[in-house]
């Protein structure tokens, strides 16, 4: 079974239909202790990250997650749920993250700005992703898949990527540190492409 993460941030229902869609037993949850009987869990995001952060913590569940994952425990960020995996994002200040995987969240209208280049911000829409490294979150997928992004935010590809798209800046599309995973776009969104992420993942041992 995967726990979504339920703390006040996130498109749920979405997430949750997706998963249903594919036969995946899943069920949406702030309680530490299905949290710890869950095999997997997920840990969506829209908004904010200092807001989001803020409200995850106030659920309690912050050392929870941390235990689980620390177990080895499958982990998925999606979106923001991504952002937070990292150690620090600079949105509006400077705010720690969950420090799963090394990295920092970045401005991507100033980094965009800084190498002179005019792209509409956030991005949403449609991109594609352009795999750098092989893993069973990907073994459904191909180069050149598209997906879908709505970010104003992002973690400039590096080690911890595994698949990346172009958008003035190379931003990371999929990422991993140990099985703690991460998706910048919304695989609930992205059709068929989002759908076999969801199902590799649920699939993870």
């Amino acid at each position: 079974m995967i726990a979504i993460i339920d703390y006040g941030v996130g498109n749920l229902f979405s997430l949750t239909a997706s998963l249903r869609y594919l036969g995946i037993e899943a069920e949406v949850t702030s309680d530490a202790e299905r949290v710890r009987r869950a095999d997997k869990l997920i840990l969506p995001g829209v908004g904010a990250f200092a807001d989001a952060r803020a409200k995850l913590d106030a659920t309690l569940l912050t050392p929870v997650i941390r235990e689980e994952v620390f177990s080895g425990k499958p982990l998925l960020g999606i979106c923001l749920g991504m952002q937070m995996l990292f150690d620090v994002s600079y949105e509006y200040g400077v705010h720690s993250g969950l420090g799963f995987v090394p990295g920092e969240v970045r401005s991507l209208a100033k980094d965009l700005d800084d190498i002179g280049v005019s792209l509409k911000v956030p991005e949403m829409g449609w991109n594609s992703l352009k795999i750098l490294k092989d893993d069973p979150i990907l073994k459904y997928n191909s180069d050149g898949d598209y997906v879908y992004y709505v970010h104003s935010y992002y973690v400039p590809a590096a080690e911890h990527t595994l698949a990346s798209s172009a958008y003035g800046v190379s931003v990371s599309g999929v990422v991993r540190e140990g099985k703690v995973y991460g998706t910048q776009f919304h695989p609930e969104k992205s059709g068929p492409v989002g759908l076999k992420i969801l199902r590799a993942f649920d699939e993870l041992k």
